[in-house]
């Protein structure tokens, strides 16, 4: 896959919705689930970009280096006009550090609540105060969870009135795809209003999974609750992946040009407006 430029033809996005950067001396979690020996700087991530013709970027706060912000809000510091990220925090952050994170160009709080022993509870203190801090300091939850704790996520977030993110089509199960119950609670999110799904890490999962996923949420969800990601610099897929291969599975998955420019409009209104 890496190096594979042909297949992707027609118009460039605009918006790169889902990246990490790093570099080897960033602190990592101690239950980090892969220790990149490489680094990938802002820098280089704006340099694949211009390669590609995109110009704005959110930098997505990588479980790896758990509630470690500094290297994003550096990134966020250098580069103002161009990029915006998500952080992750302890559920007890005040509203005053909210606030100030929001003027630095942090959009989300990132939950990495996948692959976790025991579930939390967004109706129970202290993430019920939290979730309604957020909503009121105008940032959004990015939330990476298992397709199966959709059902019960979803609706529990929505009573908090935050707006919710759902990364990687919601990590659909291979032999779910795109009709689990995990999707259809997905597409009630989207019906409900004040949720969004990332159309990222395509290469994380079967191109068939992908592909269906891709489908149903442009019929039933809309580009305008539809944002584009890299993923980049493609964590433990480095050998297979580069930015041209995953801008490459994104025309796959939504061929149409005008579809990719509504969703563009989609990112630039969600995260720089």
């Amino acid at each position: 896959m890496a190096g594979d430029e042909a297949a992707a033809e027609g118009a460039a996005p605009v918006v790169d919705g889902h990246a990490h950067v790093f570099n080897r001396a960033t602190p990592l979690a101690a239950d980090a689930h892969a220790r990149p020996d490489y680094d990938y700087a802002v820098e280089d991530w704006l340099a694949d970009m211009a390669r590609h013709g995109l110009h704005y970027g959110v930098i997505a706060a990588a479980s790896l280096h758990g509630d470690h912000n500094d290297h994003i809000l550096s990134a966020l510091a250098a580069y103002p006009d161009r990029l915006r990220g998500t952080v992750i925090l302890p559920p007890d952050a005040d509203a005053r550090r909210l606030r100030d994170l929001a003027r630095r160009g942090v959009v989300g709080v990132r939950l990495t609540w996948r692959r976790l022993a025991g579930l939390p509870d967004p109706r129970a203190d202290p993430w019920r105060l939290h979730l309604h801090a957020l909503a009121d300091a105008g940032l959004h939850v990015e939330l990476l969870a298992g397709n199966d704790d959709l059902p019960v996520l979803l609706p529990a977030l929505a009573e908090s009135g935050v707006r919710v993110v759902v990364d990687h089509f919601g990590v659909p199960r291979r032999d779910a795809g795109a009709h689990g119950e995990g999707m259809e609670a997905l597409l009630r999110a989207i019906d409900r209003g004040g949720t969004w799904v990332k159309i990222s890490a395509g290469f994380r999962m079967a191109f068939e999974t992908a592909r269906d996923c891709a489908v149903r949420l442009l019929v039933e969800a809309g580009t305008e609750r539809l944002i584009w990601g890299s993923d980049a610099p493609f964590v433990n897929h480095e050998g297979s992946v580069d930015y041209a291969a995953a801008l490459a599975l994104y025309h796959r998955l939504v061929p149409d040009d005008a579809a990719r420019q509504a969703i563009d409009r989609t990112a630039l209104d969600l995260y720089f407006t």
